[in-house]
């Protein structure tokens, strides 16, 4: 893909393409296992959504991966969020 379309999309969400990048990394080499870096992963979701993530539905969150132990990807948190 090339830069100009990089640009439409921060210009449109406001978000800038290295954070979307980073976070999509950490999600593809975390270990939702563990709680510290599931719960980090949650609220930079939610930073970059600019969502107050409560944290009820945080721990809600945090629990329902952490007992699944499956790998998520950023639209099954977008989606647990209520995008």
């Amino acid at each position: 893909m090339n830069d100009s379309f990089f640009r439409k999309i921060e210009s449109k969400t406001g978000v800038p393409m290295e954070e979307v990048f980073a976070l999509a990394n950490a999600i593809q080499y975390a270990d939702f296992s563990d709680e510290r870096q599931v719960r980090k992963i949650i609220r930079n979701v939610g930073k970059l959504a600019r969502k107050d993530v409560p944290q009820h539905t945080e721990d809600e969150l945090v629990r329902s991966i952490v007992t699944n132990g499956k790998s998520m990807n950023l639209n099954d948190i977008q989606d647990m969020l209520g995008r």
